[in-house]
């Protein structure tokens, strides 16, 4: 008995925040548009939420299909991507007085704070569908 078997992929997509609007600046006296390229009509997606509704219409979507082809799903496993950021900024380093201007000459002021931080996340990029022919 031998099988025959099929992975496919099914990518997530962000989360839509809605179309973009026009907003009067209080300040200024001309309209600014909101959206990823600035038209009227962009629409605004999340840089951190997958759209989750979409993402289970489309494996049910390619489940059908594996399941119309014969196959039958063994196994679905998400795709995990992440992102983050950090800064760490050392003590604040000053040009001596002591000494005429030289460039590399620098003292690190002794009683000034460093400071740091970071975080990172992670969302799901999509999932993988393996399936196994039926004979």
């Amino acid at each position: 008995m031998s099988f025959t078997n099929k992975v496919v992929y099914v990518k997530a997509f962000f989360k839509p925040l809605g179309k973009s609007v026009k907003v009067k600046n209080k300040n200024l006296s001309r309209e600014w548009k909101k959206g990823i390229l600035g038209s009227e009509n962009d629409e605004m997606l999340s840089d951190c939420e997958i759209d989750g509704e979409r993402l289970s219409e489309d494996v049910a979507t390619a489940i059908a299909s594996l399941n119309q082809e014969g196959y039958e799903v063994i196994a679905v496993l998400p795709v995990i991507s992440g992102n983050y950021f950090y800064k760490y900024q050392s003590a604040v380093k000053y040009q001596t007085d002591r000494l005429p201007f030289v460039p590399d000459r620098w003292e690190t002021i002794s009683d000034s704070p460093s400071y740091g931080f970071g975080y990172g996340f992670s969302y799901t990029e999509g999932v993988s569908i393996i399936a196994k022919k039926l004979s």
